[in-house]
């Protein structure tokens, strides 16, 4: 599907250079002299390289389409994690390159929006929040206030976060699976 440059926002995926690129940034210009333009730096897919890309306002993109289905996590091996479509039953395996970090939020049976272009998995959307387990975590130092001050805290599943002091070991908290970070206690 073309769009215009203007219409370029973070996060698209655009086909350009015969490759598939992820927008990372992306900022509009009206210089006093000459036309508009879109600086636009974007990040390969598939080759893990960064292009910053200039495109007058006047040209067109091509925004790559996407197909999105619906996926329960299963199991993970070495360095695989495999998923199942509920509704087909059908399996498939995606490198744990692509969730890094956020893979290690992943439980049986959690249900994650898989995006495939081509028919191959390039991203994995979990839901925005999950549930974790506090393993372990510093004591609260008297006198901290909550708001002002945050402890580490390791999760069950291995991931290091920054919690308030009232949070302790056993713990069951929400975690935002965009940014990796505490939003409250359960």
């Amino acid at each position: 599907m073309k769009i215009n440059a203007g219409e370029i926002r973070v996060g698209m995926l655009l086909e350009h250079k015969n490759d598939l690129w992820e927008v990372l940034k992306s900022q509009h210009v009206k210089p006093g002299k000459g036309g508009a333009f879109a600086q636009v730096e974007m990040k390969s897919v598939n080759k893990n390289t960064k292009l910053n890309e200039r495109f007058r306002s006047n040209e067109t993109v091509e925004k790559a389409s996407l197909d999105e289905i619906n996926f329960n996590y299963l199991y993970e091996d070495e360095n695989k994690y495999f998923f199942m479509n509920p509704k087909t039953f059908n399996q498939i395996e995606i490198k744990k390159e692509i969730l890094g970090n956020k893979g290690k939020l992943l439980m049986e049976n959690l249900e994650v929006l898989v995006s495939f272009y081509n028919d191959v998995p390039i991203s994995v959307d979990l839901p925005k929040q999950v549930n974790c387990r506090i393993k372990t975590t510093d004591v609260a130092l008297k006198g901290q206030t909550v708001s002002s001050s945050y402890k580490p805290a390791t999760l069950d599943n291995g991931l290091s976060i920054q919690v308030p002091p009232f949070i302790e070991s056993g713990d069951v908290v929400i975690i935002d699976t965009r940014s990796l970070e505490y939003v409250k206690k359960v």
